[in-house]
């Protein structure tokens, strides 16, 4: 099975103009990023796709490999999917431009899931261990089923506890639900997930999904994978400990260089 990690990178961004260049430990963010993939040595590719002649001379210039994309793409997947037509690979991971702590034992865990030809996508989802969380909109929750797909994707706080106050709770066999596809003689206690936004494709998977008009869920909620689900495609779910610490601001970049003792 071949494989590619695409990492989506655009230069203009709205609360963080440049943010693929700033630097993280000495070297510009997205090269840090695609460095850290490389390591892991998982993928047959590992591409940056990019609208930006800056971002593509910086990872070429340092024998990294990056497309360049149209600039009208209106998603990190839209651009993916325009390299991930032209590459061979049948399995694709979008990995964002803004993930530098991305683990290595996620990324295996979504690939090894593939070994099940009924895959289609994949994402990763981890313990939501902050209350403040459940409530905030920018934190986007996730419930599944009993095999492991999700039902749903909200920013709202879900699932609704009817009868009790809100709790973040384990599992009564020391599992969380749905690790490793397990089940314990007494079924988890319900615990809230949280979404992380590393997705892993099959290439034609990955082009049906960019072919289709956002659904009436995704425009409510600005979450694309909505799309998926209201077209009846199965998204498959991963628990993972990587807690998707990204950098959407300056403030968040800060906090990564002191999370990587970085003095810059």
């Amino acid at each position: 099975m071949r494989t590619a990690a695409l990492i989506p990178a655009r230069y203009e961004s709205t609360r963080f103009p440049g943010k693929p260049l700033v630097t993280l430990c000495g070297i510009p963010l997205i090269r840090f990023i695609q460095d850290r993939i490389r390591s892991f040595d998982l993928f047959d590719h590992v591409i940056v796709a990019t609208d930006s002649p800056l971002i593509y001379d910086e990872i070429v210039s340092h024998g990294g490999t990056a497309r360049m994309t149209r600039k009208d793409h209106p998603s990190g997947s839209d651009r993916i999917a325009e390299v991930a037509g032209d590459i061979n690979a049948e399995v694709i991971v979008n990995v964002q431009g803004d993930e530098p702590l991305i683990d290595a034992g996620s990324l295996r865990g979504l690939l090894y899931l593939f070994c099940d030809n009924s895959i289609q996508i994949a994402s990763l989802m981890t313990a939501l261990s902050d209350p403040a969380q459940l409530t905030d909109p920018n934190t986007v929750k996730v419930v599944t089923g009993l095999n492991g797909d999700a039902l749903y994707f909200s920013r709202a706080p879900i699932p609704h506890r009817r009868d009790s106050e809100i709790r973040l709770e384990i599992g009564r066999c020391g599992k969380t639900p749905l690790q490793d596809n397990t089940r314990c003689e007494n079924p988890p206690l319900p615990l809230y997930l949280r979404h992380i936004g590393v997705y892993a494709y099959r290439r034609e998977a990955l082009l049906q999904m960019v072919s289709l008009p956002p659904s009436p869920l995704e425009e409510i909620e600005k979450l694309e994978q909505l799309r998926l689900l209201q077209n009846g495609i199965p998204i498959r779910m991963l628990m993972t400990d990587y807690q998707g610490i990204g950098i959407d601001t300056p403030d968040d970049l800060t906090a990564v260089r002191k999370i990587l003792g970085d003095q810059s």
